[in-house]
């Protein structure tokens, strides 16, 4: 039945603790969030000396009302979470980031600090969504895609000046085990097929699939998200 809250967390009313939970100096937790054994929330993040990351102070974690955090999902200060978004269990969200309404991350997800991901968007089971994504509102990305943010990985100072995630514009449909590099901009609505490598930029409302992503058709009208039957 050990918790452990520190004394100036700002915790709403019907919050659900469970056992062995850790809540981190400042956090603010939102009416009605249930948080699961073993969690982490708010925690400082512990950064290399070689790392890439700001090390600015970081201002509290927020949770959103009626939010759900898994089972030893681990959150870091200085993100945003809104409300009734659910983050799955062993998942981490790190520092800086921005979720909106009502957002599930799943299993094993792992969101690297400041990145934003849109309302409604659903990241699904062991996904990795490097530092600097932009993933907009009502995106679907499925299990084990893989984001990617550095052209040098990790071996030229020329590297910091052009590291960037990729954007993911709304409505767009990332398939199973894709792997976006990046940069790489997926326009909204876009479709990528299983096991996609995306090297180039996808325009709006087109299907790409294969090794390297290519071109191959629309996206039928009756896929997509405003489409209204006459």
């Amino acid at each position: 039945m050990c918790k452990n809250i520190d004394p100036t967390a700002v915790i709403g009313e019907g919050v659900v603790i469970a056992d062995n939970v850790t809540i981190h100096a400042g956090t603010i937790i939102g009416d009605g969030v249930v948080i699961a054994d073993f969690a982490v929330v708010g925690r400082r993040p512990k950064l290399s000396p070689r790392s890439t990351a700001k090390k600015d102070e970081l201002p509290p974690l927020i949770v959103g009302p009626g939010s759900y955090i898994g089972s030893h999902t681990v959150l870091i200060a200085g993100t945003t979470i809104g409300e009734r978004c659910i983050i799955g269990d062993n998942a981490g969200v790190r520092e800086r980031c921005t979720l909106g309404d009502d957002v599930v991350i799943g299993r094993g997800v792992s969101v690297e600090n400041d990145t934003t991901i849109g309302s409604r968007t659903k990241v699904q089971t062991g996904s990795y969504i490097t530092a600097y994504v932009i993933i907009e509102e009502d995106v679907f990305v499925a299990p084990m895609v893989v984001t990617t943010n550095d052209n040098f990985m990790g071996r030229t100072e020329k590297r910091l000046a052009l590291m960037k995630g990729c954007t993911i514009r709304r409505g767009a449909r990332i398939g199973g085990g894709v792997h976006i590099l990046p940069g790489i901009v997926i326009g909204e609505e876009a479709f990528i097929g299983t096991g996609a490598v995306v090297t180039k930029n996808v325009p709006d409302r087109e299907v790409w699939f294969g090794v390297p992503a290519r071109r191959r058709k629309e996206v039928p009208a009756e896929e997509l998200l405003d489409f209204k039957e006459e």
